[in-house]
């Protein structure tokens, strides 16, 4: 019996509270060995879920329904404290720029994307398909911008402003592409999903926001039930938002700006952002690791370089457009370009679930919408993108807030 084989006995022998607390050891050592090494923690969890997922070590095994409840919870907090933690009155004067830079990211690297994936040969469909894939992107490094305190700065609201666009306008081209290549083009389909997304969107930000704020309001002085309700909040959002097939992070989002008001400065509130920040958020991104094959996409790479380099290249290139156009528009000083740049490069939940469903949409003749071969690409992009979107903003957001000290002390001297 090979060593190999002998960890891999024993762990299967692990019973369920060892693996729960092997997770536990991960959350707390983790963070302490990434800022060890001088690396974002998000890529140390996800680096460890790599080697302890069930294409490694196996400690933890695919698709367990605990661990997915707990990451898809994870996930959907993460957007959900993103709402919550935007300025509304900065959100509002800049909602014209949360606008104009998300329909910018979402439509550049989608052309990229679709003229990338035609020149390695594949049909319009799924070219476009791999076009609204990399339109998307998973604010990954959320909490390395919030750690910094620059969230509430300009430049960060409008990138986080500008998700709620993204996951939606990448989300509506996926649900037009779908059916079509199923079974053709329907113009009725598409005139009821954006109706549906305009009725949802007018309905969390201007109904849910208002009956939030009452109900909240009306139990402030109770603490658990001002919990619940929250959570309630969150639950609700994203389940409307699955029904008419958004990603529940989006409904997520939006829920987080309706109630940013009524929560602000609440007990409840902190200890919600307390619980998610320390178990379900850290999970989430372990969580994501585990989908990671190392060996497949070491072969992907070795076999396919051509298409791995093109996609990834037309996502860089696609989003370092947006961000540095847009971000010049805007006034931004480079350090600002540059995090909104890599805010927006990483690729999971959305692209990830987007991915998942295409490898299992046939066409009349048995053909996947997305093939083995550009299936094992998009986990590459999942990969590469996890890692150095972390690490893009680890580098450049310390700008933001030193530029940010800077203008205090100058006011501060002025006063």
């Amino acid at each position: 019996m090979s060593f190999i084989e002998f960890v891999h006995r024993a762990i299967d022998l692990l019973p369920v509270l060892a693996r729960f607390a092997i997770m536990m050891a991960l959350i707390l050592a983790i963070p302490r060995i990434a800022r060890a090494l001088r690396i974002p923690v998000v890529v140390g969890l996800l680096l460890s879920g790599v080697l302890l997922g069930p294409h490694m070590l196996d400690v933890f095994p695919r698709d367990h329904p605990v661990a997915e409840f707990f990451s898809n919870l994870g996930m959907l907090l993460l957007m959900f404290f993103a709402g919550w933690e935007i300025d509304l009155d900065l959100f509002r004067q800049k909602i014209f720029r949360s606008l104009v830079f998300g329909l910018a990211t979402t439509a550049i690297p989608l052309v990229f994307g679709t003229l990338a994936a035609r020149w390695l040969g594949y049909p319009v469909l799924p070219a476009i398909v791999v076009g609204s894939l990399l339109a998307s992107h998973t604010l990954l490094a959320l909490p390395i911008v919030t750690a910094l305190g620059v969230q509430r700065q300009e430049a960060i609201v409008v990138a986080i402003g500008a998700t709620m666009m993204s996951d939606t306008l990448s989300l509506l081209v996926f649900a037009v592409c779908v059916p079509m290549y199923v079974s053709g083009f329907s113009a009725s389909a598409l005139v009821i999903q954006v109706a549906e997304i305009v009725a949802f969107v007018v309905f969390v930000l201007a109904g849910l926001s208002r009956a939030a704020g009452y109900v909240l309001h009306k139990v402030e002085n109770d603490e658990e039930t001002y919990f619940v309700l929250m959570l309630g909040i969150l639950a609700v959002t994203a389940l409307l938002a699955q029904y008419i097939n958004l990603p529940g992070i989006v409904g997520t989002f939006m829920a987080g700006l309706a109630v940013n008001a009524a929560v602000k400065d609440k007990p409840a509130k902190s200890k919600l952002e307390f619980m998610g920040t320390t178990l379900f958020i850290p999970i989430f991104f372990v969580v994501t690791g585990f989908l990671i094959d190392p060996l497949a996409l070491a072969r992907s790479l070795s076999e396919d370089a051509l298409l791995a380099g093109g996609i990834i290249a037309a996502l860089l290139l696609g989003k370092w457009i947006a961000a540095q156009s847009c971000g010049r528009a805007f006034g931004y000083a480079p350090a600002a370009r540059r995090t909104m740049w890599a805010l927006t490069l990483p690729q999971v939940a959305a692209t990830l679930a987007a991915a998942l469903v295409a490898t299992k949409t046939f066409n009349a003749a048995g053909q996947p919408l997305l093939d083995t071969r550009m299936f094992n690409g998009v986990l590459i992009i999942v990969l590469v993108t996890s890692i150095l979107g972390p690490l893009l903003v680890q580098r450049f957001a310390p700008a933001m807030a030193g530029s940010a000290t800077r203008v205090r002390a100058v006011r501060g001297s002025a006063g």
